[in-house]
């Protein structure tokens, strides 16, 4: 059985931040990032854990990380916990596997979105406008429905800390023409790149985000990378527009909820042991599918 990291407060550093998954502790020119088994749905997190999932979405951005070094350099200095510092060495038994020690970078202003499908809040813009982020669509497209082309539909944070989907053009004003430009042609390069890779493993990948951040005066990519979380993954035998589709994350954590009577506001329901394993086996086939690797 694994051991489930549910909180990393035995960790004694300074917090960087602490998100629904990723505990981030600060080491002065690194940060130390704990990837938990915690999960959540509809922004929020669930009492219950689900093993593995940190160990999984921590390998899945370490193989990305590593098969896209050839298009942009990344923040990640290593995930072996017999190569961190002395300092961590008390910890390491805890977070083997489900830890990334990083670079700390200067963070860009913007999550950087590539859809190649129609689908989530994309479909919705295109459902009422017939254009996702200012960017016109063919008319007659159906849900999950591919489109001609990928597409780069930036969000920025707004003052209450939402995101905030924007146009090309107000990302450019906000940030500058020249690292617009920038992230928008990497990300699309990116995109192509891994989709190629699912592809050949029988996966579509639908769509994604990045965040990206300033390394030395160099544009890195940052946080978590084509993961279950960050991305959708469809089966391409089972691909049929005009639905949604099965997904590689939280299908079956998702199906459940619909079936509740729950608002989907704090606090959330305890989970089903059938749903927490099904949700387990399926981020471990995700991995196992993209890097080619026995989960072990």
């Amino acid at each position: 059985m694994s051991k489930l990291v549910g909180n990393t407060d035995f960790i004694d550093l300074p917090v960087f931040i602490k998100g629904k998954v990723r505990d981030v502790y600060d080491m002065d020119d690194k940060l130390l990032i704990v990837v938990t088994d915690r999960i959540s749905a509809f922004d929020v997190v669930f009492p219950n854990l689900i093993p593995n999932k940190g160990k999984v979405l921590n390998g899945i951005s370490e193989f990305w990380f590593n098969y896209t070094s050839d298009i942009v350099g990344n923040h990640m200095i290593t995930t072996d916990t017999g190569k961190y510092p002395e300092s961590l060495l008390s910890y390491t038994g805890k977070i083997q596997g489900c830890s990334m020690l990083v670079n700390k970078v200067e963070m860009v202003e913007a999550e950087c979105i590539v859809r190649g499908y129609l689908e989530g809040s994309g479909l919705k813009d295109y459902r009422k406008t017939g254009s996702i982020c200012g960017i016109k669509l063919p008319e007659g497209l159906k849900q999950a429905d591919k489109l001609p082309e990928p597409i780069f539909t930036p969000s920025t944070k707004a003052l209450e800390g939402h995101d905030e989907n924007v146009t090309y053009e107000e990302l450019k004003n906000r940030i500058g023409s020249e690292m617009a430009t920038m992230l928008r042609d990497t990300s699309l390069a990116l995109y192509k790149k891994a989709s190629i890779h699912a592809e050949s493993k029988g996966i579509i990948l639908a769509d994604t985000k990045f965040e990206f951040g300033m390394l030395d005066g160099r544009l890195v990519v940052a946080d978590e990378m084509f993961t279950p979380d960050s991305s959708r993954f469809w089966q391409m035998d089972r691909y049929e527009p005009g639905r949604a589709q099965k997904s590689f994350d939280k299908q079956f954590l998702r199906e459940y909820l619909e079936t509740l009577d729950w608002d989907k506001k704090p606090p959330a329901p305890r989970l089903p042991e059938e749903v927490i394993k099904n949700t387990e086996a399926k981020y471990i086939e995700a991995y196992e599918i993209l890097t080619g690797k026995k989960f072990v």
